[in-house]
């Protein structure tokens, strides 16, 4: 499917005008459910490390330090990918399984058409495009709810979830989340593309389709967070 997905596209314009509408699907329309995931993600983290770690031995900063880079290494590209897969992989494997039960897609091969680089193309360039920047939005968003709850609460100031954030700060950390990012990217979009594209019978099993891609995509998600982990920290 891949090889077919890679193929020489019929038409270039065609291919970035639909490129640029799955972003806007994939990505602006999935700003919502990110915010709202990674603001709270931010917020329970920084008050569960501050029941933890509260104390006249343990400085203020501790908890901006491991709020920043729990958020960037595993939370914000790990939970936020997962939430992706639900939302992202089920809509385009119920896309595509509906397009495959009512022979769209056979028609566009009859026509002499690449129907696997018009359709699922679009959606991988998109997917490794658009969820790393959602993950940049989540790490930010989920610190910055972080030094909120932080502030308000009175476990930390913002002075010291700042210092301690920045203290320990390193490029490779976030250059690690954007891997991860393209790497569940790649998944989501892919595997959700596959169960979509070989979907048979009827409505009952674009819904089986979707909830196999779901499934699937995050328990690779869930491995390839350990492998890259294991090969690269």
């Amino acid at each position: 499917m891949l090889r077919e997905a890679f193929g020489r596209p019929d038409n270039h314009r065609i291919l970035m005008k639909r490129t640029f509408r799955e972003m806007n699907i994939i990505g602006i329309e999935s700003l919502g459910i990110v915010f709202m995931v990674s603001l709270f993600m931010g917020m329970v983290l920084t008050l569960e490390i501050a029941y933890q770690l509260v104390s006249a031995w343990v400085p203020d900063t501790a908890i901006g330090e491991i709020v920043s880079d729990t958020t960037m290494l595993e939370l914000s590209p790990t939970i936020t990918c997962l939430v992706l897969a639900g939302r992202v992989g089920s809509n385009i494997a119920a896309e595509l399984g509906n397009m495959k039960i009512s022979e769209q897609i056979d028609a566009m091969n009859i026509m002499g058409v690449n129907a696997a680089s018009y359709l699922i193309m679009p959606k991988i360039v998109a997917s490794i495009i658009v969820i790393p920047m959602l993950i940049i939005v989540s790490n930010a968003l989920s610190i910055t709810g972080g030094l909120f709850i932080g502030h308000i609460t009175g476990f930390c100031s913002s002075f010291d979830f700042i210092q301690g954030a920045q203290s320990t700060f390193e490029t490779f950390t976030l250059v690690f989340s954007l891997i991860k990012a393209f790497t569940f990217a790649l998944i989501i979009s892919t595997i959700s593309s596959y169960q979509g594209f070989i979907v048979t019978g009827g409505a009952i099993e674009v819904g089986r389709a979707s909830t196999r891609a779901v499934v699937q995509s995050s328990v690779l998600i869930l491995f390839f967070d350990y492998l890259l982990a294991q090969l690269l920290l």
